[in-house]
């Protein structure tokens, strides 16, 4: 029985409200270990530790903060920290963050991508990336495609990076 517990916690657990943007490449989850008052650290490494199990070659951060990063470090799943707070530039942080998700995907890398939650920040930069990538011609579809991804209606800062990601030039 032991040995069956530490299996299953060898393989870790999925990261809350985890989802597939582009099937089996791209991703969204909440911060490992939840965010706020909820965090844990038992749950972030078990998170953590699900994602590396799962094949991700790497993690991005957007949240403000680093906290917590050199947990990716210790259980060798490799990761970027790109903050994004909502009151940066968008179109400056688009214009690099676009290209350098474009790039790692284009390596065959499953990437997650992860705020404190699955909130507008986060849908309407994954909106904005399909849109982008040219996945997705318009904006409206755009937004009820990451709508229907992740199960949220986006606010109007959300829609404002989908469509700001039409006038985001490809490198």
């Amino acid at each position: 029985m032991a040995s069956r517990a530490k299996g299953k916690w060898a393989q870790g657990i999925q990261p809350r409200n985890f989802c597939w943007v582009i099937k089996d490449r791209l991703a969204v989850c909440e911060r490992p270990g939840g965010y706020g008052p909820n965090h844990r650290r038992v749950r972030r490494m078990e998170e953590i530790i699900w994602l590396r199990e799962q094949g991700f070659g790497a993690v991005i951060s957007i949240i403000p903060a680093p906290h917590n990063l050199h947990n990716y470090d210790e259980l060798s799943l490799p990761y970027r920290h790109r903050p994004f707070s909502g009151i940066d530039e968008p179109r400056a942080y688009l214009s690099s963050f676009y290209p350098e998700l474009h790039a790692l995907l284009a390596t065959g890398q499953k990437v997650v991508v992860h705020g404190e939650e699955v909130g507008d920040r986060i849908a309407g930069l994954m909106g904005g990336f399909i849109r982008w990538e040219g996945m997705v011609p318009e904006g409206p579809h755009a937004i009820a495609i990451i709508e229907r991804i992740t199960g949220r209606q986006l606010d109007p800062f959300g829609r404002g990076l989908v469509a700001l990601a039409a006038e985001v030039p490809h490198p």
